[in-house]
């Protein structure tokens, strides 16, 4: 059974039209973003608002049905970033020029090494953005149609 559109809408809206991993703006690109089971739908992660984020399809893909991956600091296994029940700014962080996510946590590390977030072709369009005066941090509700 597929999401709802009432409760894709939801998420959309709560993650800010914005990927809940990598913060991308659905807007400033050229792909339709998804609806990611958090937990995925295969090891018991249900189809309900507690599980669900949106996601840019390279992070989505990168993650696949992943809720674990090896920290590169400390090469334990540690649990991926959890939208719903992790925050953002706990385990990641900006560069000083925007355009680096950085790990804060071994969950962070993890999970940007694990999704690529910061992979060279983000690292060049975030530079381009903040050129612009795109604040990726702001919710980007007001572009999403």
């Amino acid at each position: 059974m597929g999401i709802s559109q009432r409760l894709q809408e939801l998420v959309r809206k709560r993650d800010g039209y914005r990927c809940a991993y990598c913060r991308t703006p659905e807007a400033l690109t050229v792909t339709v973003f998804e609806i990611d089971h958090i937990i995925p739908k295969s090891q018991g992660g249900e189809t309900h608002e507690s599980n669900l984020c949106l996601a840019c399809p390279t992070c989505n893909r990168y993650k696949g049905i992943s809720k674990t991956a090896m920290d590169p600091e400390s090469g334990e296994e540690v649990p991926l970033f959890h939208p719903r029940q992790d925050r953002w700014e706990d385990h990641f962080a900006w560069n000083h020029e925007k355009t680096l996510i950085e790990g804060l946590t071994p969950t962070g590390r993890a999970t940007i090494e694990k999704l690529k977030m910061n992979r060279l072709q983000m690292v060049r369009i975030r530079g381009l953005w903040r050129k612009i005066g795109i604040d990726l941090d702001a919710s980007f509700s007001d572009l999403s149609e």
